[in-house]
């Protein structure tokens, strides 16, 4: 009969129990996936926009892409708590655009602008003297006042050149409740400020004064 010394016995018991909780460990990990990404976007317009005053002002137009801070440069969505901190922007974790904000801004307004008739012109088209509208994005957060009341907030500058000449700029705001305390909530919201503020520059574009060329 063998004889094992009581060292042996600690060492290969100790070896036996690194093993099995190597292998639970690696159970674990592969048995646990992390939450799936929801993707959201803006969906499909509400209602289309009619026909407006904008289209006789300037029948054609060129909108460029929308720029601003870099954080709407990315799929990320944001949320913000001014209760607890109003300076701290914070990115959902398994929630995403499907594009970058500033993509989807630049869709939906050249979307919208089109359908109240004014013909929308690339950038390349602008050397032709057609006006051009800039816009410049500031703030597209979902913001919470409380644990169950929040809304989507769109701050924008839009500025608007006839040739190189400014011949108006103006800030848009617009916030709209959200239905829900969450980021499916927080998207609905910002979709529908957005349209909101796209409703708001067809009207101001049907009252630009354009200088003359």
């Amino acid at each position: 009969m063998p004889t094992f010394s009581v060292s042996t016995v600690l060492r290969n018991t100790a070896s036996a129990a690194a093993v099995v909780a190597a292998l639970v460990l690696a159970g674990c990990a592969a048995g646990s996936k992390a939450p799936a990404a929801v993707t959201y976007d803006f969906g499909s317009p509400v209602r289309p926009m009619v026909s407006s005053a904008a289209a006789t002002a300037m029948p054609a137009l060129v909108i460029t892409d929308v720029t601003g801070n870099s954080a709407f440069d990315s799929e990320r969505m944001y949320y913000r708590l001014n209760y607890a901190d109003p300076l701290q922007a914070r990115p959902y974790a398994n929630s995403r655009w499907s594009t970058t904000p500033l993509q989807l801004l630049t869709q939906r307004f050249k979307s919208r602008i089109g359908q109240a008739g004014v013909k929308v012109l690339s950038a390349t088209d602008a050397s032709t003297g057609v006006p051009l509208l800039r816009i410049d994005l500031d703030d597209f957060t979902h913001t919470f006042d409380s644990t169950s009341a929040s809304y989507g907030e769109v701050v924008l500058r839009a500025s608007l050149f006839q040739g190189r000449m400014l011949a108006d700029q103006r800030t848009f705001t617009r916030k709209v409740a959200a239905p829900t305390a969450d980021a499916g909530g927080g998207a609905r919201a910002l979709a529908a400020a957005t349209d909101a503020v796209a409703a708001d520059l067809i009207v101001w574009l049907g009252s630009a004064q354009l200088p003359a060329r």
